[in-house]
């Protein structure tokens, strides 16, 4: 399982530009190959937005994140403080040790 970390900036008071995005991609995510789960997050003193979401493989979070750029710059590109970070991780679940 892979997690695809995505940090945008819409810079302070911009509250309703983040939900507007979360609220515009949620549905999107649902409906990609791999996708299992999404949590959205966000910072609005700064305007530090972001999301993180599961994937069945690496390859299918990478695909999100070249299929989903063009809409990102459709839906926000004009708002955006500077370019998005996208960072896709392995997932680790630790070993359960009883004490």
């Amino acid at each position: 399982m892979y997690t695809r970390l995505i940090l945008v900036d819409f810079g302070p008071g911009m509250r309703s530009t983040g939900e507007m995005v979360a609220d515009t991609f949620a549905p999107i995510y649902k409906t990609m190959k791999g996708f299992k789960s999404a949590t959205f997050f966000a910072d609005y003193e700064t305007g530090e937005c972001g999301a993180l979401s599961l994937w069945e493989s690496k390859e299918d979070a990478e695909a999100a994140t070249v299929s989903l750029w063009p809409k990102l710059q459709e839906v926000a590109g004009g708002m955006l403080k500077g370019p998005p970070i996208v960072r896709t991780f392995e997932l680790y679940e630790p070993r359960v040790v009883d004490l």
